[in-house]
């Protein structure tokens, strides 16, 4: 990741805000490390939910070859 820092501005829950700086205060961080990680970790998170092209394609394809058996299974 590029280490350009861009500023921005939202709002925080106030609990979510008070445990963050808390977690903050206890590791010896700022609160800036702790929202590059959490976003980093949304990142990677959402990059593992989505399912990978060649996947879904067998997927797919072993659901149209094999729909009637799935369908039997599932009874």
């Amino acid at each position: 990741m590029s280490a350009t820092r861009e500023k921005f501005a939202t709002q925080v829950n106030s609990e979510i805000l008070s445990a963050v700086r808390t977690i903050a205060e206890n590791e010896g961080r700022q609160i800036q490390a702790l929202v590059d990680e959490a976003l980093a970790d949304l990142i990677e998170k959402r990059k593992k939910a989505t399912p990978r092209t060649h996947v879904m394609s067998a997927y797919l394809a072993s659901h149209e070859k094999y729909a009637a058996l799935y369908k039997k299974l599932s009874k």
